[in-house]
């Protein structure tokens, strides 16, 4: 069953100037789908798009359908189809508010509980991400968790409302290496048990390696290659994915250098 369907989706701003150009992929259930590129290529855009979620002075067009609904000319509510886990969390959660209560309210809003069950519901979210004192957890605000903290708290919201789809932004970049390993292998775990649809986007083709099967590559806001990511990884044929692949071993190489001093 296709879960989201994107069809020459294009995204321009009042000027007119085109920032995601004819874009079309498809995302169905229990897939792991990347879209990658560097920043600019249009990426977080598309994802915007498919949430109904663009900033005002960016209008759409094409065909968006998540979960039958047209998410361009009629977006309705997708918490209980489709939740996404963005970059930096210290940003994307709310301040003002304890991690339980942020993790509570779509609850409430989609799942419909209240009391002891809503409780419940919150302490199942988050030990879903493995965290553990999960009523200190709860009781604290964003800027009293760490970084990786803070990341599996916004993951623990998108997965309580059981999403079909999950789309997760850039979510590693700003953490440090072993918790970025360690945020890859809880997603992995959390799509496997769930049979979750990932729609993955990063500008680093090694991480997307580690959690998708297929991938779309993004330059100036248009696709220029697909395929499978071992393929891709392997093999590119693009020039643009040939230097992003020579980019991310030129890296590697980098750093076992470093290790070696």
């Amino acid at each position: 069953m296709t879960l989201l369907s994107v069809d020459r989706l294009t995204v321009a701003d009042s000027a007119g100037h085109v920032l995601v150009d004819d874009v079309s992929f498809e995302v169905a259930a229990g897939d792991r789908t990347g879209l990658i590129g560097e920043s600019g290529s249009g990426k977080s855009l598309t994802a915007l798009a498919v949430l109904g979620l663009l900033p005002r002075g960016l209008t759409a067009t094409g065909a968006v359908s998540l979960a039958g609904a047209d998410m361009i000319r009629a977006p309705r509510g997708h918490g209980d189809v489709a939740a996404v886990v963005f970059q930096e969390p210290l940003t994307a959660l709310d301040p003002l508010m304890t991690a339980g209560r942020q993790i509570a309210g779509p609850i409430r809003r989609f799942r419909g509980l209240r009391g002891d069950a809503l409780r419940g519901a919150v302490r199942e979210a988050l030990d879903a991400v493995r965290l553990t004192d999960t009523d200190r957890i709860a009781r604290s605000y964003p800027h009293q968790l760490s970084g990786g903290q803070r990341q599996r708290v916004a993951i623990a919201m998108a997965i309580a409302c059981r999403p079909k789809l999950l789309i997760a932004d850039e979510p590693t970049t700003a953490l440090d290496v072993t918790v970025q390993a360690e945020i890859l292998d809880l997603l992995d775990r959390i799509v496997t048990e769930n049979d979750t649809a990932l729609l993955f986007i990063t500008h680093d083709l090694p991480v997307a390696a580690r959690v998708v099967r297929d991938t779309h590559v993004l330059q100036s806001g248009r696709i220029v290659e697909s395929g499978p990511i071992t393929s891709l990884v392997t093999a590119p044929r693009h020039p643009y994915t040939r230097t992003l692949v020579e980019s991310a071993r030129r890296f590697d190489a980098a750093l076992e250098r470093t290790g070696r001093d």
